[in-house]
């Protein structure tokens, strides 16, 4: 790498004998003296300038850039003040996860991150402004399992600036900052009769909905987007294939959550429950885009559609059905005059699939096989989240012992180890 130091405030010129000499230029005195100059990787001359007195400093500036170019950990000092809300937009460019995952790492980014760290260019950050932000951001987002998503996509435009060689660390790494907690509430799962009071609480056309849910284990969108043929009431088998969602605010088809395509048992009871309901609200053809609202046209036959006719949207049906519900069942409390219904996240629809996880837990079924029917990628993750919920091995432990010992005592001598032949 071709580098020096110039001196601004002096030059060297050669007098009538031809012998060089150092005169002073038109610069001397004011300004930055002495300027560092390189050639970077992409061929460009780059500078930095330091003050009089101060040329020891330059030299070792332009060392330690010697340095890192030699080992493949040179920062382009320009590109480097690109801000972070230039640099995380190029980022948001270039995701490759799902459009709707793309859509909510966007809306995270642009609400929680660009306003608080947008105008600070990228090779300035250091823990320091991170902890700042994480203290603002504790105020705007109350659940630390949002803002823990939120930090971790952040992380993540700043492990690709040090893959693009504008940073060398990650600010979010250091140990002085403490990563927002997945806090995650240990599942309570709801009995059967509030499981129930909800569903009379729901419009009928929506009441089994419920068993979809809390009888199958389905999520949401999947609830939506159960067509009739997918529902084996011969085989005793309902296929999960299908949800809709909403994708930048057109509904769409899609596969279940991370493609995880699967069967799952379908009691008589809940069979019967779809029966009565497909009796009463015969399916719906809905008509829309696969993936993408520009994506090729499919219609499937809903077991579930809004009163117009169309696929169920879930802002309404949240709003408008699930609230109440919850209301009506007295899990929360009435709006006040005016006022929407309070927050409760907590109690969503997913509830459904904890009770329905709960119910096949203590009935015995393994957590592989519960895995699988709840479409979680890994058994571990069903483990972690639903452990506590298994039967407890206390009274087996409990019983093991009586068999030993007897009970009550029939002898003082101890636990009888032995049996006659």
């Amino acid at each position: 790498m071709a580098g020096h130091i110039q001196d601004r405030w002096y030059k060297t010129e050669k007098d009538e004998n031809g012998k060089p000499h150092r005169v002073k230029t038109d610069r001397y005195g004011t300004g930055l003296r002495y300027r560092a100059r390189y050639i970077g990787p992409d061929g460009t001359e780059q500078s930095q300038s330091f003050p009089d007195r101060q040329k020891g400093r330059a030299e070792e500036w332009l060392t330690q850039i010697k340095a890192d170019m030699a080992s493949g950990d040179f920062i382009d000092p320009k590109a480097a003040r690109i801000t972070f809300g230039q640099y995380a937009e190029k980022w948001l460019a270039t995701l490759t996860s799902d459009p709707s995952t793309r859509a909510s790492v966007r809306s995270q980014i642009r609400l929680h991150a660009i306003p608080y760290l947008g105008t600070r260019p990228m090779d300035s950050f250091g823990p320091s402004h991170i902890r700042e932000w994480l203290s603002e951001l504790e105020t705007a987002v109350p659940a630390a399992s949002y803002r823990h998503v939120i930090f971790g996509n952040v992380s993540g435009i700043f492990m690709a600036a040090i893959e693009d060689r504008l940073r060398k660390s990650n600010p979010c790494r250091s140990r002085s900052v403490t990563v927002p907690p997945t806090a995650p509430n240990r599942v309570r799962p709801w009995t059967t009769a509030r499981t129930f009071a909800v569903r009379a609480g729901l419009p009928e056309r929506l009441r089994a909905m419920v068993d979809a849910a809390g009888g199958c284990g389905l999520r949401q969108g999947e609830v939506f987007g159960l067509p009739v043929d997918e529902i084996g009431f011969d085989t005793g088998w309902l296929h999960v294939g299908y949800q809709v969602k909403n994708m930048s605010g057109h509904l769409v088809f899609a596969p279940p959550k991370r493609g995880k395509v699967r069967d799952v048992p379908l009691a008589p009871a809940v069979a019967d429950a779809f029966g009565a309901h497909l009796e009463q609200f015969p399916p719906v053809a809905v008509t829309l885009p696969w993936l993408r609202p520009d994506g090729p046209l499919v219609t499937k036959k809903l077991m579930f559609t809004a009163e117009e006719g169309g696929a169920v949207r879930r802002s309404d049906f949240n709003t408008y059905a699930w609230k109440p519900a919850l209301v009506a069942a007295g899990v929360i409390q009435p709006p006040e005059r005016g006022k929407r219904h309070q927050a409760a996240r907590e109690h969503g629809m997913h509830a459904l699939r904890h009770f329905y996880a709960s119910v096949l837990l203590d009935a015995g079924e393994n957590i592989k096989a519960l895995s699988t029917y709840l479409g979680h990628s890994d058994p571990g993750f069903t483990l972690r989240v639903y452990t506590h919920l298994m039967p407890s091995s206390d009274h087996r432990a409990r019983n093991a012992m009586d068999s030993v010992y007897g009970r009550p005592f029939s002898r003082s001598d101890g636990p009888q180890t032995a049996q006659e032949q």
